[in-house]
């Protein structure tokens, strides 16, 4: 393994992490590496000699092939009554070994068609034999039979995409003594892998124990994508000719905009009392296609704290708001709507006079609209699709399996029911669940569209909390892993167990491992590289650029959107799991957080710091021979200027060229020491997840906001000396120290008289070797140009 290279230790500074904590990389039998091998229980050797791994290795090559035994049960006919009335509520049951699966209860059908399909994982065949069974729900207790029919696995034929599905065949039923009776079930049996087009709709044996058709649908996979988000642009400009419902009181007018459950307000119109006011605000907001909510404009009269009382309003549909693509557009111009005046009798007709409020809409489509945060952001789009680029690359992502999970669930006796949710873009992708295990094995691979290298992929584990008797808890979260395109090189498969870190009020505690296997493949390099010398954003948000707080707030509304969208799916991508993967608390206070990003402040310095050491041992001639080196590369310089520039260059050149040897063989994943997650005491990190407002009793409240004034008044007072510093120098030519200005212009002009006579070249060796001179002719007394700046006058005093 080459050597690691030197780095500077120092507050924040890079450190090897913890073993338990670090990145493992390993190497599964890929097929994007060699050649996958199957064994399968009751399978007979010839077929699998003839399995056509080929096929699986070019769709699947990213995950380990999985062999799965597929019944499709698609209907029955000519079904014989079991009742006295002659009816029959049938279903079939597909037994192999101790895992059995049933289809729903058909009530009443004497010719059913279920249409559903049944996956069998050949790594728990307990038979060699499968049994398909018709049967009849009684009520009394105790199923009928009306027939079964039984399959040899050996005989099962292989079915491998991009083959064309097997085609279901008519089998006669048979009663227990193997003789022919009424009925036939169509249905078709094939051995296939998980790249088989049946996989992610079919019923699971690995959620065997899901009871009832909704914890069965929360236990598949599905892909996910967040619904188009638009900002919506609103100008309130002026209203004329408002009636107020008092005439003997000045109106205090002002409009409310509500769009769902966003609303704002503007301030009390100008110039108060008028029933002409002029606002001249603009609001945003988020919207989603297909535009259905509408915009609901109130001009209320504020008659007192909290007390107001509405003067007219007006519903707008969104498409009444004009699209902008982009910045070049011509402008939008507003237009004047009439206002409904409210009335108790909504029958009552209004009359041709109606007050008026001036309004201009636009939907912005060349912003992007950020639901994540900037500095992981997996999208970068505008949502306009004619400003939109190509895509330059495909990101793959095979989710491969996890290992030693903690019991999610030991208070039930049971383990953990662990599914993955990936998100990169608007797709979302969720894995089946694996129930009661604390090693699952997913091998399910996914793919995206890649339009920008410095995005973020996130990948989240959960417990699925929807299955038994806590049906509808909270999924909870078990760990996260992030992984930055930028830092992957091309069309290399990175194959890692990432840690999966949890972070609870009692500390840091490792959850398990995730096993990835992650491969970015560039498709335009041209492209690409042009891409780091744009902007980050669409143009918009730099030629009409959105307010850091107005950005923060509409972020938080479009979280709120796509998490009521997704959980509207079905099967629904629940709420906290959108609302963790996408950081909703992130912008939250957090003692931890602020630690660590001072200490990241700090190490950015140890480079200046470790400059300024070497300098020091120049000039403080600790090594003569490197002191009179230093010399003469000073005086080359200086002699021949033109060769500084080329000289720094080269330099940085040489550096980048030199660390190529050590340069970073994984992707990045989570830092403990970085984020200070493991030396954070138990009280910063109660506090970190306390409730907003807090929910704490009011001596902790107290003792936290004092800790917090004490860290303010730290902060405000190195604040207070960065701005004596500049104070001082703007006080050089500002007069407010008569002498000490004097002193200064009267030098300054001195200096430029010297400057002008005397060759530049000849003052920087002068300099130098005034700087570099030996120890013995230096005085421990500060410098005078130090005193004269330390005696300028800053308006330090003039604070109360």
């Amino acid at each position: 393994m080459p050597p690691r290279p030197f780095m500077m230790p120092g507050p924040g500074g890079p450190m090897p992490p913890p073993q338990q904590f670090g990145l493992v990389e390993t190497r599964p039998p890929l097929a994007a590496v060699l050649r996958p091998r199957f064994n399968i229980p009751g399978l007979h050797p010839s077929a699998a000699a003839a399995s056509a791994a080929g096929k699986i290795a070019s769709t699947y090559d990213l995950v380990e092939s999985m062999r799965f035994l597929y019944v499709h049960v698609v209907k029955a006919r000519d079904l014989p009554a079991v009742s006295a009335a002659g009816t029959i509520d049938p279903f079939v049951e597909v037994k192999l070994g101790n895992f059995k699966g049933t289809t729903p209860v058909l009530g009443g059908n004497h010719n059913p068609a279920w249409q559903q399909v049944f996956a069998f994982s050949a790594t728990h065949l307990q038979a060699h034999v499968l049994e398909v069974a018709v049967k009849a729900k009684d009520l009394a207790g105790g199923d009928d039979l009306i027939g079964r029919v039984g399959f040899d696995l050996s005989e099962v034929p292989i079915r491998v995409p991009p083959d064309s599905p097997l085609a279901p065949q008519w089998y006669r039923l048979e009663n227990k003594r193997g003789e022919k009776t009424r009925g036939e079930i169509m249905l078709s049996v094939w051995l296939g892998t998980q790249a088989d087009e049946a996989f992610p709709d079919a019923w699971h044996s690995d959620a065997h124990a899901a009871a009832g058709p909704g914890a069965v649908a929360s236990t598949r996979a599905k892909v996910y994508f967040s619904p188009k988000l638009v900002y919506l642009r609103v100008a309130a400009i002026g209203a004329q000719d408002l009636v107020p419902l008092d005439a003997s009181r000045p109106a205090n007018a002002c409009v409310k905009l509500q769009l769902a459950g966003q609303v704002r307000r503007t301030r009390p119109g100008a110039p108060p009392g008028t029933l002409n006011p002029i606002w001249n605000e603009e609001f945003m907001f988020v919207v989603s296609e297909p535009f259905d909510e509408p915009l609901f404009v109130t001009v209320e009269d504020r008659v007192g704290p909290g007390r107001d009382e509405p003067l007219g309003r007006i519903m707008l549909p969104l498409n009444a708001a004009m699209p902008r693509h982009d910045h070049f557009g011509k402008p939008v111009e507003p237009r004047w709507y009439s206002l409904a005046r409210p009335s108790d009798d909504p029958d009552k007709k209004e009359g041709k006079f109606a007050s008026k409020i001036q309004l201009r809409m636009s939907l912005d489509f060349g912003y992007h609209v950020l639901d994540e945060s900037t500095y992981y952001s997996s999208d970068l789009q505008p949502s306009s699709k004619h400003t939109r680029k190509p895509s330059i690359g495909i990101l793959e992502l095979g989710i491969l399996g996890a290992r030693n999970l903690i019991p999610m669930k030991g208070k039930d006796g049971r383990t953990t029911d662990a599914y993955c949710v990936a998100k990169y873009g608007p797709k979302w992708v969720r894995t089946r669940t694996i129930l009661n295990t604390l090693n699952p094995q997913w091998n399910e691979q996914y793919t995206w569209e890649v339009f920008d290298p410095c995005t973020v992929i996130t990948v989240v584990v959960f417990d699925n909390n929807q299955i038994g008797k806590n049906g509808d808890a909270r999924d909870e979260s078990i760990g996260k892993v992030r992984i930055r395109l930028s830092t992957l090189e091309t069309d290399r498969v990175y194959t890692h167990f990432y840690p999966l870190l949890a972070l609870k009020p009692s500390g840091l505690k490792k959850t398990g491992e995730l096993h990835l296997a992650v491969r970015f493949t560039c498709t335009a390099w041209v492209n690409m590289i042009a891409l780091y010398g744009r902007p980050l954003l669409p143009k918009m948000h730099y030629t009409q650029p959105i307010s850091v707080m107005q950005l923060d707030y509409l972020r938080h509304q479009a979280m709120q959107i796509v998490a009521a969208r997704l959980s509207r799916a079905e099967p629904p991508l629940r709420r906290e799991v959108v609302e963790y993967m996408l950081d909703v608390g992130s912008h939250m206070f957090s003692l931890r957080r602020s630690k660590a990003n001072f200490y990241r402040i700090t190490s950015l310095f140890c480079g200046f710091a470790a400059t300024a050491k070497w300098y020091d041992g120049i000039r403080s001639w600790r090594n003569p021979i490197t002191t009179v080196l230093v010399h003469m590369l000073f005086l080359i310089l200086i002699c021949y200027p033109e060769l500084i520039l080329p000289t720094i260059f080269l330099y940085m050149f040489m550096i980048g060229l030199w660390n190529y040897r050590y340069r970073p063989r994984h992707p990045p994943y989570m830092d403990t020491k970085l984020c200070h997650a493991e030396f954070t005491n138990q009280d910063e990190l109660d506090e970190e997840f306390d409730s907003f407002p807090s929910s704490r009793p009011a001596d902790i409240v107290r003792m936290r906001y004092d800790r917090l004034r004490s860290v303010g008044g730290r902060v405000q007072t190195v604040v207070g000396d960065l701005a004596t510093q500049g104070e001082r120098a703007h006080a050089l030519l500002s007069w407010r120290d008569p002498r000490a200005t004097a002193i200064f212009i009267f030098l300054s002009l001195v200096v430029a008289i010297v400057l002008y006579v005397t060759p530049f070249q000849v003052l920087l060796v002068i300099a130098m070797l005034y700087l570099l001179r030996h120890p013995r002719f230096r005085s421990r007394m500060p410098s005078v140009p130090f005193n004269f700046y330390r005696r300028l006058p800053a308006k330090s005093d003039m604070l109360l």
